[in-house]
């Protein structure tokens, strides 16, 4: 097990590296710290139609290479009256233009889209929100437009409404609208960015999902590891936990509900599920041997994790309530799990069985395990895409870095080039990879993403340093 660890230890599934460290960290605590909560709820409702039709959509797109070419005009979202609201001192209409700017960021960020923002453009008014003021979008050449409104309800709430434009057929492409608290006036830019998003590309969206990752603090041989939230493109950040009890590998559940992690509490590893409605959570599984890398089953059903005993470490399968454990693998060395096929019928992991760490595929059952890298270099942390048909995985030839394969090991594309990428996690869409990097030198470390291209690629804003990133579903 002589390997390359490049100054990590416990958070670094790359290489199990070893595995008794875990009883290293000091016995603390569970230390919860106040419940994210879900905030009130997001009302979808029919907003007022136009005077155009639901046509055909002119530039829909199936090569990856024209979407960046479609030039998109966010203007502010305007208001009937400007009015108070919790959501901006200066009432609906500032906030209409901070919803755009969300807009813009988010179509920009995703490297698909080449967005112009409200601070570029003229504003809109009211009326002109159904009635868009065409010879002036035709002479800024915008091919689609984006209009909006925002209005404050006596009862506090919000109602933001969204329309896509194509600009050259006059045509009305989507409307939707929805009822928000004033706190959750960015779900309503998100939600607004999703409906934009699938009708010029017909995918599914991911703006309206959060990030869960292990925020990192401290010195390199004292590291304090708290489990933290935030929304998809960086905003709204929470710690979940204080920092007291060492916590890794978070996990969204299917359903968005709950958050799968580790921590290690009394110097004994455990598996717990985080209700993140309630702030309350669940002990799934405890033992005093090195437990890493749990998983949920696509039906949320069951936690897929590793577990080392007698020097062997083996992959095995719980019911997420609890109870009894049944073991998948048997082979010498070190097996860890990586995640279950969309459909829940197979599993990709990891495992140096053949004298290197490869990645693997076996049944839901434990049967039928056989290797599926062979392009060169070393193969770790599998995460399969949720379209099915693609598995991102960490790559060791050298440096670490991010790559995709076929379910069959074929076809590898390596998308990055940093010294130390890992951890892969897919996107609700199957389009982005979130990973997190370390920086040469410094041991410091960021969540990044980057798409299937592997030319855009960006640092998300977090408050401190960052590992282990899990990008959640699509938000109820």
């Amino acid at each position: 097990m002589a390997i390359r660890q490049k100054a990590v230890t416990m958070k670094r599934m790359i290489w199990f590296a070893p595995l008794a460290l875990v009883f290293s960290i000091a016995a603390q605590a569970q230390d919860l710290g106040a419940p994210v909560g879900e905030g009130g709820r997001v009302e979808r409702i029919q907003v007022a139609p136009t005077d155009a039709t639901d046509g055909p959509l002119r530039g829909t797109v199936t090569d990856e290479s024209d979407w960046s070419d479609i030039g998109i005009a966010i203007p502010a979202f305007a208001t009937d009256r400007n009015r108070e609201t919790p959501a901006n001192a200066e009432g609906t209409g500032a906030l209409g233009r901070e919803i755009a700017r969300v807009i813009t960021a988010n179509l920009r960020n995703n490297g698909l889209f080449k967005p112009v923002g409200p601070d570029s453009l003229p504003s809109p008014t009211f009326p002109q929100i159904t009635s868009p003021a065409w010879a002036s979008w035709r002479g800024r050449s915008a091919e689609m437009l984006v209009h909006g409104y925002v209005q404050a309800r006596d009862d506090g709430r919000l109602v933001v409404g969204c329309y896509l434009y194509d600009v050259s057929l006059q045509s009305e492409l989507i409307r939707e609208g929805w009822i928000v608290p004033p706190a959750d006036w960015r779900r309503a830019a998100h939600k607004c960015s999703d409906v934009i998003f699938a009708r010029l590309t017909g995918e599914s969206p991911f703006f309206d999902s959060r990030i869960a990752y292990i925020a990192e603090t401290g010195p390199k041989d004292a590291r304090v590891k708290r489990l933290a939230i935030m929304d998809s493109d960086g905003a709204n950040h929470r710690f979940l936990t204080l920092g007291s009890a060492t916590a890794l590998t978070p996990r969204f559940s299917p359903d968005y509900s709950k958050i799968l992690y580790l921590s290690y509490v009394d110097g004994n590893p455990r598996i717990y599920v985080y209700d993140i409605g309630t702030g309350q959570q669940t002990l799934v599984t405890e033992n005093r041997n090195p437990t890493i890398a749990p998983r949920w089953s696509p039906d949320g059903r069951s936690i897929l994790y590793s577990m080392s005993v007698a020097g062997n470490t083996d992959i095995y399968i719980v019911p997420a309530t609890g109870g009894t454990s049944k073991r998948l693998t048997d082979a010498p060395g070190i097996d860890v799990g990586g995640s279950f096929s969309p459909d829940g019928t197979k599993i990709v992991f990891e495992s140096d069985r053949s004298g290197s760490q490869q990645c693997y595929i076996m049944n839901v059952d434990g049967s039928n395990q056989r290797r599926i890298s062979f392009f060169g270099g070393r193969c770790a942390t599998p995460e399969w895409s949720p379209r099915g048909d693609q598995i991102a995985f960490t790559r060791i030839a050298g440096d670490f870095n991010i790559a995709v394969m076929n379910t069959n090991g074929g076809g590898m594309r390596v998308l990055t080039r940093g010294w130390q990428d890992e951890a892969p996690t897919w996107a609700p869409n199957g389009r982005i990879i979130q990973f997190f990097r370390t920086e040469r030198g410094s041991g410091r470390s960021g969540i990044w993403q980057v798409d299937l291209t592997g030319r855009n690629e960006r640092r998300l804003p977090t408050p401190v340093d960052g590992s282990d990133p899990a990008w959640g579903p699509i938000r109820p």
